[in-house]
């Protein structure tokens, strides 16, 4: 009797504790909607009052998402906006910037990370838990792809010390949380080859509110819904969609815009930025999604199937655990306008075969 009255106080003392932490949450940027920013809002749905520290905020890009919420820029945030909005040229600062973040007063710091926030500093009995969705590409299995593609020949020296440099910053940083946790097996085997660490997995959640207002209408397209950046390879849908001459829908902002729109054909409809309900729309809408990125998991495939609409995918990266080929979608092995216009024609020839109740009930 007196060790169960004893362990029963121990567990309430315990919930007590939890509801009296002091929590913060790191973020790299709040500067695009994207997948590591759906998980972000769920961790702050666990923790509504904790602040949310981050390098660079734009609230205009943002939109509703984290509005009302305590965000909490760096330094970086109040250099001048021609800057910022080439951030890329902040590059070596932001090591310095993340770093730079007084996390005295809490006892739980939750860093969602891309680069940068798992590198944080916290005191000696503040627990600091990282939710890596990739370890940095460009400086890791991405290096000399990057040097030959993103940096001219007259600048590759410099670019190559820069590298190296983030290499061993990066490499120490991981090493300072108290627990990784992975967005993937391929992030897990990704942060123990590179980061000499173990790391605990779990999936991003991904709840799209479907409802009966929003019907198919119209006719069917083709959908990409992304980040416009290079890594994505939207420029390699385009170019498959172009040559096949099938109608294709990008959804998505980033620095690539102007590039891809350039070589955007009569049959591509560039949308840019739309709101949740916006994209649950042109979702119903597609006829299948195409994922061309090697990405750490690729939240939008889930909740491409959350809605029954088969995915087209590079076959690498987190698409290789969630595509299931001739049920969920079809997977591409390599990344050129071949080998996706290969994988559509494959698509195209068994559309009717798919169910959209089986694709839902295996996302």
């Amino acid at each position: 009797m007196t060790s169960y009255n004893y362990n029963t106080k121990k567990e309430k003392s315990q919930e007590t504790n939890m509801t009296d932490l002091k929590v913060a949450i790191i973020h790299d940027f709040l500067l695009y909607p994207g997948g590591a920013e759906r998980v972000l809002e769920d961790i702050v749905e666990i923790f509504p009052n904790a602040p949310i520290y981050t390098l660079l905020y734009d609230k205009d890009r943002m939109g509703k998402q984290f509005v009302g919420k305590d965000i909490r820029p760096s330094f970086l945030q109040k250099w001048p906006k021609w800057l910022k909005k080439r951030y890329r040229l902040l590059t070596p600062f932001f090591g310095t910037a993340i770093e730079s973040f007084d996390l005295r007063d809490f006892d739980l710091v939750i860093s969602s990370s891309g680069a940068w926030s798992k590198g944080i500093v916290t005191r000696l009995n503040t627990k600091h838990i990282a939710y890596i969705h990739s370890p940095m590409r460009y400086v890791w299995d991405e290096n000399e792809h990057y040097l030959k593609k993103a940096v001219g020949k007259k600048n590759r020296f410099c670019t190559r010390l820069l590298l190296s440099y983030l290499r061993v910053w990066d490499h120490q940083a991981a090493q300072r949380p108290d627990v990784l946790i992975a967005n993937s097996i391929y992030t897990k085997k990704r942060i123990e080859k590179y980061y000499r660490r173990s790391a605990k997995v779990i999936y991003p959640g991904v709840n799209l509110n479907v409802n009966d207002k929003i019907v198919e209408k119209g006719e069917k397209s083709f959908l990409i819904i992304s980040r416009l950046s290079k890594y994505k390879n939207v420029a390699l849908a385009i170019e498959a969609c172009n040559k096949l001459q099938l109608p294709l829908t990008v959804v998505g902002t980033g620095r690539e815009w102007a590039a891809l729109s350039k070589i955007a054909g009569e049959t591509i409809k560039m949308v840019g930025y739309v709101s949740e309900e916006e994209k649950l729309q042109y979702l119903k809408n597609a006829r299948a999604l195409l994922f061309p990125a090697e990405d750490d998991f690729g939240i939008v495939c889930v909740e491409a199937m959350q809605v029954g609409v088969p995915t087209i995918a590079l076959g690498r990266g987190g698409a290789r655990e969630t595509i299931i080929p001739g049920i969920t979608g079809e997977l591409f092995e390599a990344p050129t306008v071949e080998m996706l216009a290969d994988a559509m024609r494959r698509f195209l020839e068994k559309e009717n075969i798919y169910d959209k109740n089986i694709i839902n009930t295996e996302g």
